[in-house]
């Protein structure tokens, strides 16, 4: 179960709305929704909560660049949700790393051999046979990786690795008074305590 709150800062103070994401696709478009919510440039909250999983906060500050926490980046990675906030400078990925693993993979089965396709020459045959005979040979004499040597999932390092935890910007609320070490300690019903935080409960509670 997911919930979604729009926090817009105003003279007054803040004003709450409950928001669809159902048009939501990009970053760029949960920007655009902060920033017509926006008074006079003023701050925009987009908290996102996914039940007893994960939340994450998008902050922008009239035409800056957005600003993001995720408590849980392994958890968000499994949301659709959860994804638009996870951009590759937050994972500290190169810019379309996966784009381009995908076109790399596409081209590796585009050039593979369709079933029932000959298999080629004799003489190719044979080159193979032998290349297999030195492979095997190989093999036989190295004992292979011991039972540690396997990789963790959890722990690597490859382009489609994410994390296990918060990632992002901790001091994202810190002028707000949520310090840093209180944002870590947040877990179910952040939204509460960020609204305490802020002095906004009443106006959030109005669109619970």
């Amino acid at each position: 179960m997911y919930f979604a709150a729009l926090l817009a800062r105003t003279e007054d103070g803040w004003e709450a709305s409950d928001t669809e994401l159902d048009d939501v696709e990009t970053l760029s478009d949960l920007t655009d929704l902060a920033q017509e919510a926006s008074v006079d440039e003023d701050t925009v909250l987009v908290y996102i909560e996914q039940e007893d999983a994960w939340f994450g906060i998008l902050r922008v500050d009239g035409e800056e660049d957005p600003r993001i926490y995720v408590s849980d980046a392994s958890a968000a990675a499994r949301s659709s949700y959860g994804e638009i906030l996870l951009t590759d400078e937050l994972l500290g990925r190169e810019p379309g790393a996966e784009d381009e693993i995908a076109a790399l993979e596409e081209l590796v089965d585009l050039d593979g051999t369709e079933d029932g396709e000959p298999d080629g020459s004799a003489s190719s045959s044979a080159t193979t046979t032998d290349r297999t005979t030195t492979r095997d040979a190989d093999t036989d004499s190295d004992p292979g990786p011991g039972p540690d040597s396997h990789s963790d999932p959890g722990s690597g390092s490859g382009s489609d690795y994410v994390p296990t935890g918060p990632i992002g910007e901790l001091g994202i609320l810190a002028d707000f008074g949520v310090s840093e070490k209180d944002l870590l300690t947040l877990r179910t019903d952040a939204l509460t305590e960020i609204a305490d935080a802020l002095g906004a409960s009443e106006v959030l509670e109005a669109v619970r």
